[in-house]
């Protein structure tokens, strides 16, 4: 694989995520407009990957390189392309790790894209998919899910079907569909949610889980909105989560009474959206679910955002 010799930098924006959508764990997922994360990759005389500057949401974010989320998608691209060039990155964060919204996923999918784009035959995103979700794996341990992933590298709503091997699916949806994603500024680890899931279910659940599911994915497809609000429910994931989320089923009964299709917990939380056919229905349910943190005194980030349809997206490039 050869580089275009005149292309000296690439600056890529790619989105933040909301996943599970209620009723499907670990394999659905859509991409939002705001927030999300800018990674610039850059030519360096240096072989290998150097990264030279981390802003915003920082926290602990390592700079070595292969303990990065974004540096290690591009060095597992660089090593199966064999491309042996030297590339500095910045990464800038725009939101904070472990906020629910795939901060670490956007941070790799810009990086991938990024350096996609000095490729003289670029990847399709379904190659690149692999080498973005090697750097999500970072964060994500023993447990290999690849609904952020997928979700912000193509944009809108994807399924996944398997994660060994890798395949994402792209959902038809009502480009109407927009979104409130509220962040309740307090710390609660992945790792903690996840293990206070239960290893087994009751198969009535399930069964009541796969329908929701299957019922959202047709929803969606057709454009029913009455069957996307009725299928928008989780017997399994959130009543377990949600009782450690501050606010959380004040704020859901809010957004649903505001005219939300359904309000859930984004990923492992804690932030939660609620799914609208307008902007104006968005705003209405942020303002709802905003109102409920207010007068529990604690501190939140409020975005309204359409369903991205593009994914990540380069915003400047230097020849």
């Amino acid at each position: 694989m050869t580089l275009k010799q005149n292309l000296h930098a690439v600056k890529v924006f790619a989105p933040a995520t909301v996943t599970n959508v209620s009723c499907g764990f670990d394999i659905m997922g859509f991409a939002l407009r705001q927030p999300g994360d800018v990674v610039v990759l850059r030519r360096s005389g240096q072989a290998g990957l150097t990264i030279k500057k981390i802003q915003g949401h920082a926290n602990s974010i390592p700079f070595e390189a292969s303990k990065n989320t974004a540096g290690k998608a591009v060095l597992s691209m660089m090593k199966a392309l064999n491309l042996k060039a030297g590339f500095e990155m910045e990464i800038y964060k725009q939101m904070a790790v472990g906020t629910g919204l795939g901060s670490s996923a956007a941070s790799a999918v810009a990086a991938v894209w990024a350096l996609n784009r000095f490729l003289t035959r670029p990847l399709s995103r379904e190659q690149l998919l692999p080498f973005a979700l090697e750097g999500e794996k970072l964060t994500s341990g023993n447990h290999v899910h690849a609904d952020n992933v997928a979700a912000c590298l193509y944009g809108g709503f994807v399924v996944i079907r398997s994660v060994a091997p890798v395949e994402a699916l792209a959902i038809d949806y009502p480009h109407a569909l927009h979104c409130a994603i509220l962040h309740p500024k307090i710390e609660i680890k992945t790792a903690d949610m996840r293990n206070i899931l239960r290893q087994h279910v009751p198969l009535n659940d399930a069964i009541q889980q796969w329908g929701n599911i299957a019922g959202l994915v047709i929803g969606l497809q057709k454009g029913d909105f009455e069957l996307i609000s009725r299928s928008l429910n989780d017997v399994i994931i959130e009543p377990i989560r949600g009782k450690i989320i501050p606010g959380y089923q004040q704020a859901r009964q809010a957004a649903l009474q505001a005219g939300a299709l359904g309000s859930g917990i984004s990923g492992s939380g804690p932030s939660l959206f609620a799914l609208t056919t307008s902007l104006e229905s968005a705003r209405q349910c942020g303002q709802a679910m905003a109102e409920v943190y207010q007068k529990l005194g604690l501190d939140f980030d409020l975005y309204l955002s359409p369903v991205n349809p593009h994914g990540p997206q380069v915003i400047q490039s230097e020849e």
